[in-house]
């Protein structure tokens, strides 16, 4: 149906969990077992979708459509940041659609339609105690879209259905959402669904699909929904509803178990129903991503609640004796935009000595305007000393610095991420991350720290 195909995909989870037994004790209610994803005081948004999408650039995608309903920030277009990170200079368009969780596969049929980078990323907030905090997730998910012939999963039908009722809201400046009863948006939806789904299936001549996914902020749509359209294939595990991200992660790990030739019914029910059918390729075979998500979902190291609360503005707790950052200015970001965004040091064309950050002149040899840039957002390094420094400015005190040898030259002073002092060894192998330093006046200082390899820990 479409003139373009998901040539290549990939997820990403933020690291921490939160324990449900943790935040039911705290609250003296019961909250089941097993936990939820949680995203640090240092990611959003913007910092989640760049994780997911340099996981399936090659090369400048043409165009990126980011969906999120937790914007860093408003009147101001989120995906040039992700565009920045991911090195990809001026060309190219890069829009955001934000405000609900349709607009995640908003994103999707964007990308489909033109060709290019679909990034869905959100952070979830629920009020303390609530189902949003308990069943919500944070993270991201990438879909490039290109020519059919390399996709490994082609559009076969779409079909979208929209009506006006309330169900879920969250008014500009609130921190959660709101909801009416669930059994009303259940009956709202169904009807919805229903239309959509049988006529995305009739339109991509597909009886019984072989996967059915069913996403949608009320948590009954989903249930109901998928008895409706029974699948060959057993459902997969989910993180928790993750906003504009939640097809995406649907989708995600739906592609990590698909055989050649199998079918995929997706069904986003929010604010209306969009249902796509999806036919797997035999490029699925070598075009998974490297890290499944269900391998992302069984990671992660606990958080306490009450840490959480506080990276979430929910709990105010004394800031750190230190004064605060400075307010990170326009003009020194603009110039720097390559390392400060995309994380491109140089390398002398004549010796080869790595420089972090460029340079003009080169410390080995004394060669000036000689350089070469060096990309290291992909890079790996090692841990070679570090301190653990409470004195230091913090939202999440003690800030660990390392410093940091990277694999074929340069080193460099980082803060780690992911990790607490007990953990961190020097030998330790460390890899880049993008993530927000610290707001001061209403600006988010981006820049990358250095986590923990998650195989070799």
């Amino acid at each position: 149906m479409t003139g373009h195909g998901i040539v290549a995909y990939a997820c990403h989870l933020p690291r921490h969990r939160l324990r449900h037994a943790d935040l039911g004790a705290a609250l003296g209610v019961r909250s089941g077992s097993g936990s939820r994803v949680a995203a640090s005081f240092d990611e959003d948004s913007t910092t989640l979708g760049v994780e997911a999408a340099r996981r399936v650039l090659t090369g400048p995608p043409g165009a990126v459509f980011f969906a999120t309903t937790s914007p860093a920030y408003l009147d101001k277009t989120n995906a040039a940041a992700l565009h920045a990170a991911l090195g990809l200079g001026r060309d190219g368009l890069a829009v955001d659609l934000a405000g609900s969780a349709r607009s995640g596969t908003g994103a999707l049929l964007a990308a489909a339609a033109a060709g290019g980078l679909a990034v869905l990323a959100d952070v979830r907030t629920g009020l303390p105690g609530s189902a949003d905090e308990r069943g919500g997730a944070d993270g991201a998910a990438a879909f490039l879209f290109g020519r059919p012939d390399e996709a490994i999963a082609e559009i076969a039908a779409r079909v979208s259905v929209t009506a006006e009722f309330l169900d879920r809201w969250r008014l500009p400046g609130e921190a959660a959402s709101r909801r009416w009863e669930d059994r009303f948006g259940l009956e709202s939806y169904l009807p919805l669904v229903t239309e959509a789904g049988r006529r995305a299936l009739k339109e991509a001549g597909v009886t019984e699909p072989d996967h059915v996914v069913v996403t949608s902020p009320n948590p009954l749509v989903a249930r109901r929904a998928s008895a409706l359209f029974p699948a060959r294939v057993p459902a997969g595990r989910l993180p928790g509803h993750a906003g504009a991200a939640d097809a995406g992660l649907a989708l995600a790990e739906v592609l990590d178990r698909a055989a050649p030739g199998e079918s995929v019914l997706l069904l986003a029910a929010a604010d209306g129903c969009d249902a796509l059918v999806l036919r797997v390729t035999g490029r699925i075979t070598h075009g998974r991503q490297a890290r499944p998500l269900a391998a992302q979902l069984a990671a992660g190291r606990d958080v306490p609640y009450a840490t959480y609360l506080t990276w979430r503005g929910l709990l105010e707790r004394e800031p750190p004796r230190r004064p605060e950052p400075d307010l990170p200015a326009a003009p020194p970001s603009a110039r720097s935009q390559a390392w400060k965004f995309a994380f491109t040091g140089s390398r002398c064309g004549r010796c080869a000595f790595a420089h972090l950050p460029p340079a003009r002149v080169c410390k080995g040899c004394g060669a000036v305007d000689a350089m070469e840039p060096l990309p290291l957002s992909a890079t790996r390094g090692t841990v070679v000393t570090f301190t653990a420094d409470r004195l230091a400015y913090s939202p999440s005190p003690p800030l660990i610095d390392v410093v940091v040898d990277f694999d074929g030259g340069g080193r460099y002073t980082m803060e780690l991420a992911d990790a607490s002092p007990a953990e961190v060894a020097i030998g330790m192998r460390v890899e880049p991350t993008f993530r927000r330093l610290y707001t001061a006046g209403g600006t988010h200082n981006y820049f990358w720290k250095v986590r923990p390899v998650e195989e070799e820990r």
